[in-house]
């Protein structure tokens, strides 16, 4: 197995910061989720839910950041590498934002910086699932030069399976 550098955890754009997550994102962290449709996760859960991912960047050496507009300083969601369905060697990119933020280049922007954080630690591939359904995150992926790869059924529908070498 490679072995990869640490991915930077203080990523900044023109317009954004992302940074690691503290205990003080777990009522905004509830509410984005809530968006998905169902019941708002209870924030204490969310608390868990953010040890739990610092406990694995501490491990894995890669991260989901919550990203904040560098002006508001507010938090509009999250963009980061996971393991999800694919390995520590070729980690899928993840991103979600609250709808308020959608339509203004944000997950673009802010999925860049992270392909760059990527890179650094000295990886080839990218990959990310997404549900075919899902046409603003497809239209991200296609911006950011990641190519189809197969199509999966899963419980929830047909998932794209997209990858992106990196430089």
């Amino acid at each position: 197995m490679a072995t990869y550098e640490t991915m930077p955890f203080h990523l900044e754009t023109e317009r954004l910061r992302l940074r690691p997550w503290d205990e003080g994102d777990a009522e905004q962290f509830s509410a984005l989720l809530a968006e998905r449709g169902g019941e708002r996760p209870p924030v204490e859960r969310i608390r868990t839910s953010i040890g739990e991912l610092l406990a694995a960047t501490a491990t894995t050496g890669i991260a989901l950041l919550p990203i904040e507009r560098r002006d508001e300083g507010d938090f509009i969601g999250y963009c980061g590498l996971i393991i999800g369905r694919t390995t520590l060697e070729e980690p899928e990119i993840a991103y979600e934002l609250f709808r308020h933020a959608h339509g203004r280049g944000y997950a673009t922007e802010a999925a860049r910086a992270v392909l760059g954080a990527a890179a650094a630690t000295g990886r080839e591939r990218l990959w990310s699932t997404v549900g075919t359904w899902n046409a603003p995150s497809l239209r991200v992926l296609e911006k950011l030069g990641f190519e189809r790869d197969h199509v999966s059924m899963e419980e929830n529908g047909e998932v794209a399976w997209l990858t992106r070498a990196l430089p």
